[in-house]
């Protein structure tokens, strides 16, 4: 993630049906239960319970966390338990997408939704959901993000589990901040910091006061951002939870930058990339190497910040899973080492004493060569085309989602057709522009067509809030209806 780009997206290691819900991580929880675990015999119901907490509240090093969700996961699969089975690989998605393995922590999640809708758990689909549409967000696909943050929300507003929508909707908000829209952003991070508040659940409060901070700093109220940021440091200092406190200085960084006092700004950077170093969270290393880059090349220090700069470059593309980026000063570099290899290649040949074993060498080189090319372009023409493949899948599902209920849309792919169902008691919303017509041959087509896609965006960001379901838009006309496709008891009331 990089400041002044994109916004911070955390997803935080919610297991709230499995874990009280006013309880966040805690370093010292997992050190006690580490003792007990490894000194004593437990049953096997016992040992699901230390493996889950233990996983949960890790926060120092991820890879044991990663290893303690693992035994919870083959555990419970040998004991048929599906619900510390869909915990297990949610709990492993979360340590993966910290530790930048976006490709693992998106299939952990994807077999955690699996688990969970096994068992008929809205909450656990609704966070599924939320951290599948936050893998989207740090890979810039806004559209399926929220799309997923939507679906989320939805969910988790029906289960009423208060700690798993608030962080839900912070995400949401983030994927707002990092397409800049800071009034919808400053909206939902301000509503989720009420809903912590309001449950006393201090880390996730960190969280949305850090988030509210960033969007006071992307629009210069800088003094209420460093007041918004400082705060969530210190709660999340106390926790121990560092991963967002790297962020946070980050953005501290960048408030000391614009005030004009580098000095500060260089040691907020080097302190979260320090903090990242020594818990080896490689996507903060890679921001902090960037942040660090720009404020030595504001200073005049080429050198320092051509250094940051390609240490930042090796850590983005281990996060990001891509080839390596070349700029220009490293092309430059690989071409001035690649010209004293051929001199060094040079200065062999001439040392062989026989001329057929230097032509054999130079044929089975190029032989190589050759055939290296052709397996690398075969495998690039694979690998574009699988790209292609999944865009325009993701792109028919999404047109699908947009087109029909999720629950039609699923039961057209799997039967080909979908029965009609019967609804005892809905609601139905017609609502269109009073003097719609005669306002039309009054405004030209452009400014008319603009606002009305302007509120007919905030219809749909209503009836998403509440749980409605959108049926069309005819001209003017906006039409949508509650108590379907997920029945509800409270249709009138939402749709009012």
């Amino acid at each position: 993630m990089r400041q002044n780009e994109k916004a911070l997206c955390l997803w935080f290691s919610f297991l709230v049906f499995f874990i009280a819900p006013v309880r966040g991580q805690d370093q010292k929880v997992a050190d006690s239960l580490k003792v007990i675990y490894q000194q004593y015999d437990q049953e096997d119901s016992i040992k699901l319970e230390l493996l889950l907490n233990l996983s949960f509240n890790e926060v120092n090093d991820l890879n044991l966390a990663i290893q303690y969700a693992d035994e919870l996961i083959n555990l419970s699969g040998q004991l048929g338990d599906i619900e510390h089975l869909s915990s297990g690989y949610f709990l492993k998605g979360n340590k993966k997408r910290l530790l930048g393995d976006l490709e693992e922590a998106l299939d952990a999640y994807m077999k955690s939704g699996d688990a969970f809708k096994k068992i008929n758990s809205l909450t656990g689909e609704g966070i599924t959901n939320g951290a599948i549409a936050d893998i989207y967000s740090l890979s810039n696909n806004h559209e399926n993000a929220m799309l997923y943050y939507r679906k989320a929300i939805s969910m988790l507003r029906h289960s009423h589990d208060s700690i798993a929508l608030a962080s839900t909707i912070s995400n949401a908000g983030d994927a707002f901040l990092n397409t800049r829209n800071y009034d919808s952003a400053l909206a939902y991070f301000n509503e989720s910091e009420a809903i912590f508040e309001r449950v006393n659940y201090a880390s996730g409060k960190a969280y949305s006061l850090g988030n509210i901070g960033m969007v006071y700093a992307n629009i210069g109220q800088t003094e209420l951002a460093e007041i918004n940021i400082n705060e969530a440091i210190s709660i999340l200092d106390d926790l121990s939870d560092y991963y967002p406190i790297c962020v946070y200085l980050i953005s501290m960084a960048d408030i000391y930058h614009k005030k004009g006092d580098a000095t500060t700004a260089m040691n907020y950077a080097t302190k979260s990339l320090r903090l990242a170093q020594q818990y080896g969270l490689k996507d903060q290393i890679s921001d902090a190497n960037l942040k660090l880059s720009e404020l030595y090349e504001n200073a005049g220090k080429p050198t320092e910040a051509f250094n940051f700069y390609k240490n930042h470059i090796t850590y983005r593309d281990s996060v990001n899973n891509i080839q390596v980026v070349q700029n220009m000063a490293n092309l430059r570099t690989n071409y001035e080492l690649s010209q004293k290899q051929i001199e060094v290649d040079l200065l062999n040949q001439q040392k062989r004493s026989q001329r057929i074993m230097v032509i054999a060498s130079v044929i089975t080189s190029s032989l190589v060569l050759l055939l290296a090319i052709g397996l690398y372009r075969r495998y690039y023409f694979i690998k574009r085309t699988n790209v292609i493949i999944e865009a325009e899948r993701s792109r028919s599902e999404s047109l699908l989602l947009n087109i029909l209920p999720e629950e039609t849309a699923n039961e057209l792919k799997e039967h080909g057709k979908v029965q009609a169902k019967k609804f005892d008691s809905v609601t139905v919303l017609f609502a269109d522009f009073k003097e719609f017509t005669k306002l039309a041959e009054q405004v030209d087509p452009e400014h008319l067509v603009k606002s009305i896609d302007y509120y007919f965006k905030e219809f749909d960001r209503i009836t998403s809030k509440y749980g409605l379901e959108k049926i069309k838009t005819i001209g003017d006309a906006y039409m949508c209806a509650g108590g379907l496709p997920l029945i509800s008891q409270t249709h009138a009331k939402s749709v009012i």
